[in-house]
């Protein structure tokens, strides 16, 4: 059973905005299956709320309650669900689990203000559990809400806390059985039985990241969420990483990627005590998986904005990260590529060895005296680091964003292309069904078409980032013990096929 328990009335709140009749009405609507009204140390009697319900367009089994949020001196504010009177503000939690032993006290939104709750507090004897996830928290102090919630294990409630309809119902909270008066709800929070309703899965991350995508809420009316990604880094150094992706992240929200249709992921904090970073969770889908359900026409429409994300980020000219970042790491991940082979005593070894050398003296001759050649780009520009969604029904709302600025650096635009060029032909690889829909060409023309500034032979620089490309998903296919597989001899035919055309 999924509960609204945290919402203030303009009948009986002055801090809010908002009647009962249209909160109810509203979280009826996005799906909730009940409202906890919970104004300011006041208890809805029994005939209001038969008059609320004579006022509204709701079923007789949508669950409506009061409880009441109380402020207490020794926690501050706190949920009180099962109190049959309403109790002063000032009153003690020791009075009020005297005068009502059998209501459950919640403590209310105890992190914000970047509030660190003590475990002692969190387990206060006069409490039954915390509410983790609310309005008044921001994304980071919710995210430490959680993992205090993972660690300590008490018991936890989500409450939107609202004021006004606008956010009214984004933080509900699931019930493990029904329940149909505010002595059962009490009771069953008193047994633990219930938790924030969210979605927490796991997304594929690196030996030194494990990755989380948080979503809150019934995802109804309109899908208005809460999303967030938190990345937790194994060490110091994976840390520091993030945080300086996030500052190249936020920089380019600053040059028109922040809203609209073209986006990047909000930056929402970081903590270096936990060795966390978290960002916006973007709504919609991978561009791969867009291509693969997508019809021709709408496929290629896809195809064609994310090659315009890509042009307008490197018609920016930006230089956000020291050009020197870019030719130091770039010869430290082709020679960790390579050394995969090596490993392996691959037989395809000396073919991949010969394509590095290519690819690395193509780019040491044209760039290292040509810094001025080098644009911040994305580093790793391909179907699965791009998602196309939109903010309504309406077509005209539909944006493309990319995510995974882990390599992101001052570098040769080429590079995005070649990458996205050599991953699109390796994604959708045996995918014949794709390639009949749209093919790669669409993406370069389209590029071509928006992008500015472009060298006279951006297109043999293109080909030589296919090429390098080709190492990196060579490596990948050896991780996943595909080294003598038919895929990878392919793949290095290819990077040899690109390379054979700087000749030409």
């Amino acid at each position: 059973m999924i509960l609204e328990m945290h919402c203030h009335t303009a009948e009986h709140s002055d801090c809010s905005t908002v009647g009962a009749a249209g909160v109810v009405q509203h979280n009826f609507d996005i799906g909730l299956q009940g409202t906890v009204l919970t104004d300011h140390h006041y208890v809805w009697p029994p005939e209001e709320i038969a008059e609320l319900r004579r006022n509204i367009k709701v079923p007789d089994h949508y669950l409506i309650l009061s409880g009441q949020e109380v402020t207490t001196p020794e926690l501050g504010d706190v949920l009180v669900y099962g109190a049959d009177a309403s109790i002063e503000k000032g009153t003690s939690l020791e009075t009020i689990r005297t005068h009502f032993p059998g209501a459950a006290i919640i403590w209310a939104h105890p992190y914000r203000h970047e509030n660190i709750p003590s475990r002692d507090n969190l387990f206060h004897s006069l409490i039954l559990g915390v509410e983790i996830f609310s309005s008044n928290h921001t994304v980071a102090e919710g995210d430490r809400g959680l993992r205090d919630w993972h660690h300590l294990k008490f018991t936890a409630i989500a409450g939107t806390d609202s004021h006004a309809l606008s956010y009214a119902g984004l933080y509900p909270t699931i019930f493990d059985h029904p329940v149909s008066t505010a002595a059962e709800l009490a009771s069953e929070v008193r047994a633990g039985r219930c938790r924030p309703f969210f979605k927490e899965i796991p997304r594929s991350g690196s030996t030194s990241t494990q990755v989380t995508e948080i979503t809150i809420g019934t995802g109804s009316g309109g899908d208005i969420r809460e999303r967030y990604v938190t990345k937790k880094h194994k060490n110091l150094a994976a840390w520091r990483s993030a945080a300086r992706r996030a500052q190249v992240m936020e920089e380019i929200r600053r040059h028109g990627f922040g809203e609209g249709r073209f986006r990047v992921p909000k930056p929402l904090g970081n903590d270096q005590d936990s060795l966390t970073t978290l960002e916006e969770g973007i709504r919609g889908k991978t561009l791969f998986d867009r291509l693969v359900e997508a019809e021709p026409r709408e496929a290629r429409n896809h195809l064609e904005m994310a090659a315009e994300w890509l042009a307008r980020l490197h018609n920016c000219r930006l230089h956000i990260a020291p050009p020197e970042e870019f030719f130091s790491d770039e010869r430290r991940r082709l020679e960790f590529y390579l050394s995969a082979f090596y490993r392996t005593d691959n037989r395809h070894t000396r073919k991949a060895q010969e394509i590095m050398n290519k690819v690395a003296a193509f780019e040491t001759s044209l760039y290292s005296k040509h810094p001025d050649k080098l644009i911040q780009g994305h580093g790793d520009f391909h179907p699965k680091n791009i998602f196309i969604g939109q903010d309504s029904d309406d077509p005209s709302s539909r944006f493309v964003a990319a995510i995974d600025f882990g390599s992101s650096y001052t570098m040769p635009p080429a590079f995005d292309v070649g990458t996205f060029l050599a991953q699109f032909r390796n994604q959708f690889y045996g995918m014949q069904e794709v390639h009949n829909k749209v093919s790669e060409t669409v993406f370069l023309q389209r590029y071509l078409n928006e992008a500015r500034q472009l060298d006279h032979d951006f297109l043999r620089q293109v080909e030589v980032f296919r090429a390098r490309t080709s190492l990196s998903i060579s490596y990948y296919l050896i991780k996943l013990e595909l080294g003598e597989s038919e895929n990878l001899w392919r793949v290095l035919v290819e990077a040899e096929h690109h390379l054979t055309r700087l000749s030409m």
